[in-house]
This record gives C-alpha cells, sequence and structure tokens, in this order.
C-alpha cells in the first residue's frame, strides 16, 4: 500500500469519530470504564500480594544446639545455614545473649538471675525462609543436621498464609478473567451498534469494488485512537484516585506495622506500567471489537 493511500485511510479513520460523535463518545467512556475496573482490580491484587509477602518476610525460625555443640561445628552449621538457597537471613544468638535478653525483660525480678550458677539456655540460629511454601523441605533438611536439640517454626502461621495467597491468586484471577471478558462483551456490543449505523456506507464500498482491507482499515484506525484516548484518559484517572486514596489511609499505619507492611506500594514502583497495560489493552479491545463488528458487513 502507498503512504498516500495508507494516509487517506488514516485520516478516514479519524473522520469517522468526528462524524460518528455519539457513537464515539459512547465506545470511548464505555472503554474507559472497563480499563478502570480491570485496572482497580489489578492494582488490589498488586497491593494484597505485596501486603503477604510483607507479612511472609517476617516469619522467624529459631534452631536451638545441644549443649555438646562446639564454636567449630557452630560456624560449620551456619555456613550450611547461609549456603541455603531457601534461607534469606542467617543470626547467631548465643546462649548469653539469650540470658541477657531475658534479664532485660524481667528486669523487676533480676534478684531471681542470682540464683543460678550456669547459663540454662542452649545456642541457637535464628532465620528467615525466603519461599515458605518450601520451609517443610527446609527444615526438613535442616533437622538432619548433628547437634539439632529442636527447631521451632511458625507452622500453623505459615499454612495460613499459603492457603490466603493460593486464595487471592486463584479468586483475584478468576475476577480478572470474569472483567476481560465482560469489558470485551461490551465493548463489542457498542462497536457493533456504531457500526450498524453506517451498514449502507459499508454496502456502498464494497460494491463500487473496495477491498475488504480498504473498507476494514478505517474502523480499525477509529478502534485504535479511541482505545489509545481510553487508556491515557483510565491511566490518569487511577493516578489521581490512588494517590488519593494512599494520602487518605496514610494515617493508619498502625495496623500496617503490626502485620509488618509498610502499606501500600508507592505509585512510582507501577504507574509507567500500568500505563502502558492500559493503552495497550484499550488499543486492542477496541480495534479488534470493531473489526469484529465489521467483518460480517463486508460479507455482501
Amino acid at each position: 500500500m502507498r503512504l498516500s493511500g495508507a494516509g487517506y485511510l488514516m485520516k478516514q479513520g479519524v473522520r469517522n469519530i468526528l462524524n460518528n460523535n455519539i457513537a464515539s463518545v459512547a465506545t470511548f467512556c464505555v472503554l474507559t470504564v472497563s480499563l478502570l475496573i480491570v485496572g482497580f482490580t489489578g492494582v488490589f491484587t498488586y497491593n494484597i500480594n505485596s501486603f503477604v509477602s510483607g507479612v511472609e518476610d517476617k516469619n522467624e525460625v529459631v534452631i536451638f544446639l545441644t549443649d555438646d555443640a562446639d564454636d567449630i561445628y557452630i560456624e560449620e552449621l551456619g555456613g550450611k545455614l547461609r549456603s541455603d538457597e531457601n534461607i534469606s537471613e542467617v543470626i547467631f544468638w548465643s546462649k548469653e545473649e539469650a540470658l541477657e535478653g531475658i534479664k532485660e525483660d524481667m528486669n523487676d525480678a533480676e534478684d531471681i538471675f542470682g540464683y543460678i550458677d550456669e547459663n540454662p539456655l542452649p545456642d541457637a540460629y535464628r532465620i528467615k525462609i525466603k519461599d515458605i511454601s518450601r520451609m517443610s523441605s527446609t527444615l526438613y533438611a535442616i533437622n538432619s543436621y548433628s547437634h539439632i536439640e529442636k527447631v521451632k517454626a511458625p507452622y500453623d502461621f505459615v499454612n495460613i498464609l499459603t492457603g490466603l495467597k493460593s486464595a487471592i491468586t486463584v479468586v483475584s484471577g478468576i475476577i480478572f478473567i470474569s472483567l476481560m471478558l465482560v469489558c470485551f462483551v461490551m465493548i463489542s456490543n457498542i462497536t457493533r451498534a456504531s457500526v450498524e449505523t453506517r451498514h449502507r456506507e459499508i454496502i456502498i464500498m464494497k460494491f463500487v469494488g473496495a477491498t475488504d482491507g480498504f473498507i476494514k482499515i478505517p474502523f480499525f484506525i477509529e478502534g485504535l485512537v479511541l482505545g489509545v484516548l481510553a487508556g491515557v484518559v483510565a491511566s490518569a484517572l487511577t493516578f489521581v484516585g490512588y494517590d488519593r486514596l494512599v494520602m487518605l489511609l496514610s494515617t493508619e499505619t498502625t495496623l500496617f506495622s503490626a502485620m509488618g507492611s509498610s502499606g501500600f506500594i508507592p505509585l512510582d514502583k507501577f504507574m509507567w506500567q500500568l500505563a502502558a497495560v492500559y493503552v495497550a489493552a484499550g488499543a486492542l479491545f477496541a480495534s479488534l471489537g470493531t473489526v469484529a463488528s465489521v467483518k460480517k458487513h463486508v460479507k455482501v
């Protein structure tokens, strides 16, 4: 196709928007609202997963060692723990440090410790697990080491958190896909109504020898332009709405801190990625929906 021909078809696509302003505005509004619904669902899910991951990072496992574990073995065990790919943090907690910690917590009963001749507490390692879904296999390997007296792990907490993550993934996936399908159907219906009003125009073009591609391209351009515009507007509305929501809830930090999370994800962490998804999804949905609606009319 020549550049002049391509330019003509692009102009026709833009002219279609201006000439059919009511249908164009309806398509634009439906597309913008659809993108906002899907976008806010995605942002909400993103924050929930981040929140759960923040809580997950607070998990801690304590490995108590037997009294006969010497310094050489303790150092070797520390090296093994640090080399484990599923362990993110390893801290040695000596029996002396543990006793001092108890004394600080029981400051009012300090006289009791004067009757203790020997420190009864064991040396220990405090570790954090990267992937809690693999905690059982990691702790099984640790329990196989010698001089391990006891491994204290939050199994119930891990099971609840793992189940919560799975449920969030499944539910959010179902909701997201359902919304995408509903939005696509809505967009197809509104563009089909727009195309129906130009049925006579399409038939005339077909009878004078216009190819299917020549007829479809202006409609494709029309949908593409409307989709991009809807994506830009949806991005702006999402950014403003999300920013206001974060500002409104910024004072509610006690709950987030208690659960091990710093709060909502900052907007600049995902702003441009979300904008790109909005524009791409809007352009794809609108252009394909328009072309699909035109397809049956060119079969004359």
